[in-house]
């Protein structure tokens, strides 16, 4: 009797779709940092950022980065890797769960592990006040620190005045702006809705308005209203001509696909799931359990199957 075939999974790892992670991992494992910046000097802001993001867990970073930057304390590409390095290092020890769950001393150390990233963002974003990936990763400890919406948003009008469709500063911010922090659905999806309408067609921001739907899920009544204006969205990002395969597409996708999935628009779901092919990304799906069985899950309900 033959054995029973295991399920077709997708691929997670962020690397299979972007090379380029794949040679920054290389060139920090050799302590390259020159190698590192001509990676990250070359590469679009967004997409700077976002590989700055892919890394920013690599064991033995913060050693590493603090040799750089006392060689060159103006190096704000190692300020910035270093502040976003030690920023998952703090969450790490805070853990993804809800407030409640989390220990009085995970709470110290992790507001601990913060501050000290703030300090070293502080620090880069003086001496390279034009760098948007300094810019994202000082949202995310300003959410962290509770530090309130105001400072959020000055902070993201510093990003704005350099980069006004920074995707990556713009999904941090959409964060600080749902219930579950500062806001709630309403001024989530007014954010999402300015910041897609002014990016121009086929960029990848109209995603915005499928994970402020994702955030506010069990607030939605009118299903209708929100099907119609995320099909709207899509045609003028993944779904438009001049949509780009470029660093963040995978995780655009499977963000649009899984907000059709949980709409019930199937049609919508399977031509994203087929666009992705044998790729995926953990968020947002990750939000369901285990990522891998939901997005195969989801995928054969919508008959996307390549």
């Amino acid at each position: 009797m033959l054995p029973a075939m295991l399920p077709r999974q997708s691929n997670l790892d962020p690397a299979a779709a972007y090379p380029k992670i794949t040679d920054l991992r290389a060139a920090l494992d050799a302590g390259d940092w020159p190698a590192c910046r001509e990676l990250l000097d070359a590469s679009e802001q967004a997409e700077r950022t976002y590989l700055i993001t892919a890394v920013s867990d690599e064991k033995g970073l913060e050693d590493f980065l603090r040799g750089v930057l006392r060689g060159d304390p103006g190096d704000g590409t190692a300020g910035a890797l270093l502040g976003r390095h030690l920023t998952e290092a703090a969450w790490d020890i805070r853990t993804r769960v809800r407030a409640e769950h989390v220990s009085r001393e995970q709470f110290v150390a992790f507001r601990a592990g913060l501050a000290e990233a703030e300090r070293v963002l502080v620090d880069a974003a003086a001496r390279s006040p034009h760098d948007p990936a300094v810019w994202t990763a000082r949202l995310v400890t300003a959410r962290g620190l509770r530090l309130g919406l105001p400072e959020i948003r000055r902070r993201y009008g510093r990003l704005a005045e350099i980069d006004p469709h920074h995707l990556p500063g713009q999904q941090q911010v959409l964060q600080s702006l749902c219930t579950k922090w500062y806001g709630d659905a309403a001024l989530t999806y007014e954010f999402a809705k300015e910041a897609a309408a002014a990016a121009p067609a086929g960029a990848p921001n109209p995603v915005l308005l499928a994970e402020a739907y994702l955030e506010h899920s069990d607030e939605v009544t009118d299903l209708d209203r929100v099907r119609a204006e995320l099909r709207e969205a899509a045609m003028r990002s993944v779904w438009h001509p001049d949509f780009r395969r470029t660093h963040g597409w995978v995780r655009t996708m499977s963000t649009f696909a899984m907000a059709f999935s949980l709409l019930n628009d199937q049609e919508a779901a399977s031509s994203l799931f087929r666009a992705l092919g044998k790729l995926g990304s953990r968020w947002p799906w990750e939000y369901l359990g285990d990522p891998a069985a939901t997005i195969e899950k989801f995928r054969a309900r919508a008959g996307g199957d390549t």
